[in-house]
Order: structure tokens, then C-alpha cells, then sequence
């Protein structure tokens, strides 16, 4: 099966006016998605796309067509037969390479194209991606890894030996997960856009659809953050674990002092308390704010920041994104170094999408790499799921485990054509 082609959409769904996914940073997001096609000689397709949030959505699609000639004309044998230097070769073109490396918009068009090689790699499978990750041998899955960068964390031999200790034992989780799902937390009810009744509404919603994990945007104001953990803490109860996401706004100091006011309200994590790059940061916020966690990732360009947040004991929560890292490939490398560090993989979701990508991840994850659902959930957010041809599903406040063929991650016909912009319906 041969790539004949790569076609791009500009999709993007108007959440501004609803100000669903609306935090202390991001006032007015209208919900994109940079999406792929990768046209076969055969009956199948291959569908991706990162996530942005608007404007220069039409970037990211800019730098797909700059990027295209790496997979036009490849065999699919030829990429999956050594998946690694394939992406290295992707992520390595010497008059891109300029532009990062490895970061940017290049790198999310970078994932946009990896990710819709895997939906077509796992569908001509006939398996969900967590399956096809699933059923390789630890060889197989390592040599999908470009370990450039972070063999001073993990080196392949390691991975192998990590892979290998969990794979008697795979089976059972598999069973496991099939049975009750994957742990997640939701982010629906505590957009900072919503005005307080609203979010009452809707934490009352959620307890009664069966959540018992939640998480709440900050960062305005230390007075509102406070009534808002204050009105979600009457709605929900003590025993409900409840965390913040300060979406990179604050600058160290005052990120300690910010979350200091928060404290009587139980903080499981504080997520992105500030700039995704600033690893030292991370790690003077933890150590002066614990027993409250740190979580971070969505913003980390590459697995080579993940692995600094590592070594310096920086966070507490690692919060992979689908499309911000180079694609599946790259995302399981943190998965790995996470593992052999014992920090949990919380996976950043919510976007466009973005859960149909990372309820494949989290369940690979247990599967394959951990092993271990201890203190993990992986984020949803209940809006736009209708437009994908297989949406994910929630039960009880768990992933249902996803089985049809592909990664999640092709948007139906009509919405496609209802979310183009600025010709479709949407805009019009």
C-alpha cells in the first residue's frame, strides 16, 4: 500500500461563542484542527491532525505541505519496517530543521502527519491503535522510538527489559480494562468563561453521570480562583479529587504564593503553574508548594523537555499532548521515561479530538509500559466529540476501550464541510 497523496483541511469548530475551553490564557479558543488525509493505492485511509486553537491553524497546514514529500510515494512497508528512522528522517529535513528543530509549528505538523500513519497502519491491521501497540513484541515496539536525545534517561536496552517484565501479564490488563474502563477526569465543568450558576449545573451533572475526578481553570484572580474552588468544593464534596490548571500565567513566585491561597480546597495538582519550558521553575514550584502535585506537558515541545522535568524532579504529573510532542512515536519515548522515572501519565485532552487520540495512549500505557492505574487519570472534555466518525465514549466516568480499527481520528464527512473555514456552513 503506497501514499499517493497528503490532503489538508482547515477545520475549526466555533467554541468562542459558547466559551467552552475558555482558561486564564486562552479567552476566546474557537477549537481547530490542522487535519490529514493520506491517500492510498488502496481502499483505505490514513486521517491525523493537530490540535491549535484558531488562528494559524492555517500554519500548521502550511507546514504539512512542507513536509509532505517524506511520506508521498512511501510504501507503508517501507515506514512501519523501521519506523524510528523514518521519523527521523521526518523530523530532521535540513532546511526545516532550521525552523526548531523539533518544536513549534513545524513539530505539530510533524504530529499530524505521524499520527495519520499510524490510523492507517493500525487499519490496515484491523485494530484499534492500543491494539496494534498491544500486540507487538518489545523489539518491535522500540524500534518505533527515535532514543536521540534521551539515552542519558533511558537507553533502548533498558525499554526492552521494561517491556519485557510486563508482558506475561498483558493479557490481564487488557481484560481488566475491557471490563471497567480507564480513570478520567473532567474539565467540562470548570471552563473560566462559565459564570458560577452554570458551573454548579454542571457539577451537579457530572456527579450524577457517575465523575468523581474534576478539574477547574484558575488564574484570573486570586479572589475568583478561590470562590470558584469554593462553589465546585460545596458542589462536589471532599471526596471527589479536584485540581487546577493556571495554563502558564504565573511567574514562579508567584505561582507559590498563588497556590498558597488554595490550599484549604485540597489541590490534587496545580497544572501549568508557568512557561511549559522553564524546567528549574517546575521544580523550585514543587518543592515549595508540596503536598500539592505538579502537573505540566500539554506545551512540551519534545520528549528532551519531558526528560529534563524528569531528571530535575520537576513535576509530579506528566501531562503528554497527542499532537504537541512529534506524534504518537515520540509520546511513547516520554511514556517510557515516565515509567522508568514512576511518574504518572495523566495525558492532556479536551481539545478537538484530542481525547479519541489519548485514550489509545493511556491504554497502551497500562498495557504495555506501566503497568500501573495508581493515582492516573486521563483528561476529558464532553463537547465536539459528534463530528468524529468514532467518537470516544464515557461510562461512569471512565474511557469505554475503544475497538475500531484506527487511532479515533477521522472526522466525519459533513463535518468536515460544515467546520472548513471560512467557506463551511460554520462560518458562513
Amino acid at each position: 500500500m503506497r501514499v499517493t497523496a497528503v490532503e489538508t483541511h482547515d477545520v475549526r469548530a466555533r467554541t468562542s461563542l459558547t466559551l467552552a475551553g475558555s482558561d486564564a490564557a486562552h479567552a476566546d479558543p474557537d477549537y481547530s484542527a490542522a487535519y490529514v488525509v493520506l491517500r492510498t493505492d488502496g481502499d483505505i485511509e490514513g486521517h491525523g491532525f493537530t490540535f491549535t486553537i484558531g488562528r494559524a491553524n492555517d500554519l500548521c497546514l502550511a507546514a504539512v505541505n512542507a513536509l509532505k514529500h517524506h511520506v508521498v510515494g512511501m510504501d507503508l512497508d517501507e515506514i512501519t519496517g523501521d519506523m524510528a528512522a523514518w521519523w527521523r528522517r521526518l523530523t530532521s529535513d535540513s532546511q526545516l530543521r532550521w525552523l526548531g528543530p523539533e518544536k513549534g509549528v513545524i513539530h505539530l505538523a510533524t504530529a499530524a502527519i505521524v499520527n495519520a500513519v499510524w490510523d492507517l497502519w493500525a487499519k490496515r491491521a484491523g485494530k484499534p491503535v492500543w491494539q496494534l501497540i498491544a500486540d507487538m513484541t518489545p523489539a518491535q515496539l522500540v524500534s518505533c522510538i527515535d532514543f536521540r536525545y534521551i539515552t542519558d534517561a533511558i537507553s533502548p536496552d533498558e525499554a526492552l527489559d521494561m517491556l519485557r517484565a510486563l508482558g506475561l501479564s498483558r493479557d490481564s490488563r487488557i481484560t481488566e480494562l475491557r471490563r471497567d474502563g480507564y480513570p478520567a477526569y473532567v474539565t467540562s465543568v470548570g471552563w473560566l468563561g462559565y459564570p458560577e450558576e452554570k458551573v454548579r449545573e454542571l457539577c451537579r451533572a457530572a456527579v450524577a453521570d457517575g465523575w468523581r475526578s474534576f478539574k477547574t481553570k484558575v488564574g484570573i484572580s486570586i479572589e475568583s480562583d478561590v470562590r470558584r474552588c469554593e462553589v465546585m468544593r460545596e458542589e462536589l464534596g471532599d471526596r471527589v479529587s479536584l485540581m487546577a490548571d493556571a495554563n502558564q500565567v504565573w511567574d514562579v513566585a508567584e505561582a507559590i504564593e498563588w497556590v498558597r491561597f488554595l490550599r484549604p480546597f485540597d489541590l490534587r495538582w496545580i497544572e501549568e503553574p508557568t512557561s511549559p519550558d522553564d524546567v528549574l521553575g517546575h521544580a523550585a514550584i514543587r518543592r515549595a508548594i508540596a503536598p500539592t502535585g505538579v502537573a505540566t506537558g500539554e506545551h512540551c515541545a519534545n520528549r528532551v523537555i519531558f526528560k529534563q522535568l524528569l531528571q530535575a524532579q520537576a513535576i509530579d504529573y506528566v501531562q503528554v499532548d497527542a499532537c504537541r510532542t512529534g506524534g504518537l512515536n515520540e509520546v511513547l519515548a516520554v511514556l517510557l521515561m515516565a515509567a522508568k522515572f514512576g511518574v504518572p501519565v495523566c495525558p492532556h485532552a479536551g481539545g478537538i479530538g484530542l481525547c479519541e487520540y489519548v485514550q489509545h495512549i493511556s491504554i497502551a500505557d497500562y498495557i504495555c509500559i506501566s503497568g500501573s492505574l495508581d493515582d492516573r487519570t486521563t483528561e476529558y472534555a464532553d463537547h465536539l466529540h459528534e463530528h468524529f466518525v468514532h467518537p470516544a465514549v464515557i461510562k461512569d466516568g471512565r474511557y469505554v476501550v475503544p475497538e475500531a480499527p484506527g487511532y479515533s481520528a477521522e472526522i466525519r464527512a459533513e463535518s468536515l464541510d460544515s467546520l472548513s473555514f471560512p467557506g463551511g456552513s460554520e462560518w458562513r
